[in-house]
């Protein structure tokens, strides 16, 4: 069933469908209906010549100047020729389906002037398949992700370049090819189609369905580390985090309970020490401490899609214009700063767990690095090096781009979001981050082989997924294709989906 449109009711998992998966979209019947009485009332105030932002004016320092009304309409070809700004490297094709989505579901308030055909163009090139060709970077966030967005607007005008069934053509081209008439860029349109931070609130959204799975699986290497080492469970007795209250470490330390449920280490057959290093028994405070703040996060990006981001903005029903900063991507950009800080804050905390895993001072009792025959093999020895110079990146990205404002405009737009730049960013600390779960993964199990004890269910569902990738390590063999398989397996949630078809959901 096609995802419906209405302006309101768009979550991140239906973002993530329609650009991961496909899914078709509908434009909500209610919000065409807005859509055309917004654009009368636009039409009206061009043909009595009201003054209005980006319509009958020029934009940013230029907003004094008003222009004729032969202009009016090829002003806002040239507008999208100007802002087709951005650099280098195309971004992916799911990105730019989202901002399409997002953008879309901004048109379906009825509050941004457009010509009903925008919109309905954008949804004709999802459903079938045409892709504008975006470039990643030339976004600061504010006024919205400006120059990506016209170079989706440039393919209203037949012109740029599109991917349609796995080609990169001309923009005409392919909609051509896929049936889709070339709408034009009337009074308005154009500025209404790029006028908003669409890109980099779509690519938080999809950051965030992923980091939020990716937390899950930080819980699962957790419970096999802490199987390995033999830890105390007690500090994940359900009492003690709520009697705190935070609702983070409440769900995360039902979820490594969950994990290590039916394993010796909580029938007393297995010694433990009376309190463990922090690594090991602060584990639900750290990530529950993640799980908060996405939770955070995840709410102002679902209200930024769902919100009019626009300027100007037009209320038919009291004949007003608007002229102010919904554009302005601090919302978003804000809360997903700290995202990265908590996903990079989780990947420290698996590497001070694996390290303790290597280290025989540490380990209770396995081998040096893992490996049976200390001294003739290293083991998993370098393994910890890789995931220290993955987090050392991860700190560097930490930077906040927040408050990396540059004014631009001649002072016009004197302070800037930044905001796809942590976007950006986040995928690149995210990327990393699944490269050192993943190692700990692969230590963890390699730990538990040593051992040989009976394991949780959901740890042994873990292990079993890990063992169909990488084979334990009885002597040394070069690891760089264990550690990039490990580090797929975590991004694609294999991992997880194999715990939670053995034991449930993990929250």
């Amino acid at each position: 069933m096609a995802i419906m449109l209405d302006g309101s009711h768009l979550t991140i998992e239906q973002l993530v469908a329609i650009a991961r998966n496909g899914e078709p979209v509908e434009l909500c019947p209610k919000a065409l209906e807005r859509i055309k009485l917004c654009r009368a009332m636009v039409e009206e105030k061009i043909a009595k010549r009201e003054i209005m932002y980006g319509v009958n004016t020029g934009i940013g320092e230029f907003s004094e100047v008003v222009l004729a009304d032969d202009q009016i309409e090829q002003f806002q070809r040239w507008l999208v020729y100007n802002h087709s700004a951005g650099i280098g490297d195309p971004a992916p094709i799911e990105h730019v389906r989202a901002a399409m989505s997002a953008r879309i579901n901004v048109h379906a308030h009825g509050n941004s002037g457009c010509r009903p055909e925008i919109p309905q163009t954008f949804i004709a090139m999802l459903n079938k398949g045409v892709t504008p060709f975006v470039c990643k970077k030339g976004s600061v966030g504010a006024c919205g992700d400006l120059a990506p967005m016209s170079q989706i607007a440039l393919t209203l005008l037949g012109e740029g370049q599109a991917y349609y069934k796995g080609e990169l053509l001309p923009a005409k081209t392919a909609f051509e090819k896929a049936g889709i008439p070339v709408p034009g860029l009337k009074a308005r349109d154009g500025l209404a189609a790029i006028n908003g931070s669409n890109l980099l609130t779509s690519i938080s959204a999809l950051t965030l369905y992923d980091a939020d799975r990716w937390l899950k699986q930080a819980e699962i290497a957790a419970s096999m580390s802490l199987e390995a080492l033999l830890a105390n469970m007690k500090p994940y007795h359900t009492k003690l985090h709520e009697l705190r209250g935070f609702a983070g470490a409440v769900r995360s330390a039902a979820a490594i309970r969950k994990c290590v449920a039916g394993s010796d280490l909580l029938t007393g057959k297995v010694k433990t020490k009376v309190q463990d290093a922090y690594s090991m028994r602060s584990t639900p405070q750290v990530i529950g401490a993640a799980h908060d703040a996405i939770r955070w996060a995840r709410s102002q990006v679902e209200t930024e899609l769902n919100g009019v981001g626009d300027n100007p903005i037009f209320i038919p029903e009291e004949k007003l214009t608007l002229s102010g900063a919904n554009f302005q991507g601090t919302p978003v950009s804000l809360p997903m700063e700290m995202v990265g800080q908590a996903i990079t804050m989780v990947s420290v905390l698996s590497e001070r767990r694996m390290n303790r895993l290597n280290n025989p001072a540490l380990s209770v009792g396995l081998p040096p690095f893992l490996t049976k025959n200390p001294g003739m093999f290293s083991g998993l020895m370098l393994s910890q090096y890789t995931a220290d110079t993955l987090i050392v990146e991860q700190r560097i990205l930490c930077s906040p781009a927040s408050t990396q404002s540059i004014p631009a405009a001649a002072d016009q737009e004197d302070f800037v979001s930044m905001g796809m730049n942590t976007a950006l960013k986040n995928l690149q600390i995210l990327d990393n981050a699944n490269g050192v779960i993943g190692i700990e993964f692969m230590a963890a199990a390699q730990a538990l082989d040593i051992r040989g004890f009976t394991t949780g269910k959901g740890v042994a569902a873990a292990h079993k997924a890990i063992r169909e990738k990488v084979e334990f390590l009885e002597i040394d063999r070069p690891l760089y294709p264990d550690h990039t398989a490990m580090q797929e397996l975590v991004r694609t949630g294999a991992i997880l989906d194999a715990v939670e078809a053995a034991v449930g959901s993990l929250g």
